[in-house]
């Protein structure tokens, strides 16, 4: 038996004849650039997330970076974030010549965790205009504090929603919690499109509106810039596929819940105490973007999956304090523990939708056929 990690030819098999006239209706008009769609899929995403507005814009980074701009971090300011998350997230901090400050993640969630970022702020509240909790693998980090220390210190507040579209915490959804949501429409999120796309959802009409001049080279008024901004607009194709894909998403969502809760079960009943199971924090809801599990000897468990035809992938092998590019920031192995064990140790397997259970239960066999040995 073949298992891919995802299997998005799968999805699209069902759903083509749709996104194809959707595409077609699109090239017949021949208006590529911030038409109908992009408006209709901006509304409906604010909906969707609780939030007022929404801006689409052309990746999940971009939507990072403008959401940074937007908060006017620059150059000197201090960003708090976490080193256990896809480059993007600290790389968009860096990219303004602003400081990525990395605080060490909760050891069960895997989030941003609330009393190291506490902990960071008594001792060095000067510089920090800014705080990206991740909600990783489709799990909302732990909000409540965060915001009343980001409250307390004056400091913006902007979820990387890029893998939670849907998720919840205490009955809100992600890109609702914050000053500003930064999502991503990559083609293996809960809801990809054909390449790259991003939004940024705020309920703040003054954020809301410099968000869409700065998407657009600073500018409100073509060919006049109040500022140096960006070009960076989700196209009209990728919107017209997106709202079609919009339409399944709950349901799609309810799959890779049920898959979850499946694994669960077959983890359970096979006995495998070796693997630590995801851990989904109370009042929260998990999209599970991914359903990662912690193990010991994690790439020699990969290795072997990968000759039975179990396809897995590791989110993410090096802490982001500890990649080469952020040498300047003077991190040393060791300084953050539990996002450094959790590198060695976490590994996603599949868990898109349309897995069969006869599929997960070979994964699972195959697993524990692998820690008898």
């Amino acid at each position: 038996m073949k298992v891919q990690l995802l299997d998005l030819a799968s999805q699209y098999r069902k759903i083509k004849k749709e996104v194809l006239r959707e595409v077609t209706k699109v090239c017949d008009s021949q208006h590529y650039v911030l038409g109908k769609n992009v408006a209709g899929l901006e509304s409906e995403i604010a909906s969707y997330c609780g939030a007022r507005f929404a801006v689409g814009v052309a990746s999940g980074t971009d939507a990072i970076l403008l959401a940074l701009m937007a908060a006017g971090v620059g150059a000197g300011d201090k960003v708090v974030t976490t080193p256990f998350t896809f480059f993007a997230t600290a790389g968009s901090i860096a990219r303004l010549g602003a400081v990525p400050i990395f605080v060490d993640i909760h050891p069960k969630t895997y989030n941003i965790d609330p009393e190291s970022f506490e902990s960071y702020l008594k001792k060095n509240r000067k510089g920090v205009k800014a705080v990206i909790p991740v909600h990783l693998y489709g799990q909302c980090a732990d909000m409540a504090p965060i915001k009343a220390l980001a409250k307390k210190y004056r400091i913006s507040v902007i979820e990387d929603a890029a893998q939670s579209i849907g998720a919840e915490y205490r009955g809100k959804r992600a890109g609702s919690l914050g000053d500003m949501g930064c999502l991503s429409f990559y083609p293996t999120k809960n809801l990809g499109c054909f390449g790259d796309g991003g939004m940024v959802t705020t309920n703040d009409a003054k954020l809301y509106d410099r968000l869409k001049m700065l998407r657009v080279h600073g500018s409100r008024v073509r060919y006049y810039h109040d500022e140096v901004g960006v070009n960076s607009r989700l196209d009209e194709l990728q919107a017209a596929v997106l709202r079609v894909k919009f339409k399944y998403l709950d349901g799609w969502t309810a799959g890779r819940i049920k898959n979850a809760e499946r694994y669960n079960a077959l983890f359970s009943k096979a006995g495998i105490k070796e693997a630590t199971l995801p851990y989904i924090q109370k009042g929260n809801l998990s999209v599970y973007n991914q359903y990662v599990v912690t193990v010991p000897k994690r790439d020699e468990l990969r290795a072997y999956l990968a000759s039975v035809g179990v396809g897995s992938e590791i989110y993410y092998p090096l802490s982001l304090h500890q990649q080469k590019c952020f040498k300047y920031l003077g991190y040393k192995k060791g300084d953050f523990p539990v996002s450094e064990k959790t590198a060695k140790e976490a590994l996603a397997l599949p868990i898109y939708p349309e897995l069969r259970e006869s599929e997960q239960r070979f994964v699972v066999s195959s697993i524990a056929e692998f820690y008898k040995k």
